[in-house]
């Protein structure tokens, strides 16, 4: 079993599990978000929130509906070749 897991939730956020002190958040200058004391936390993916990265529940309010979602590889190549 993975340490960590990242679950893209249905119309919301990216949701991230791990353990304590196993993952860095680190933003565009290099400066490390704080995560003391959360092993779960969601990451916005609506652009919405007024807390970035982190999800302030935006989501629900703004109507965000979610285009992808998890597919096989078999079933990708698939897709790949009837593209013209």
């Amino acid at each position: 079993m993975a340490q960590v897991k990242i679950m893209a939730r249905k119309n919301g956020p990216f949701r991230v599990e791990a353990p304590e002190g196993s993952i860095e958040l680190v933003d565009a200058d290099g400066h490390k978000y704080d995560l003391t004391g959360k092993p779960n936390f969601a990451l916005c993916r609506c652009g919405g929130s007024v807390n970035k990265p982190f999800c302030d529940g935006t989501h629900s309010r703004i109507g965000f509906q979610a285009a992808e979602a998890a597919v096989r590889a078999e079933e990708q190549g698939k897709d790949q070749q009837k593209k013209p």
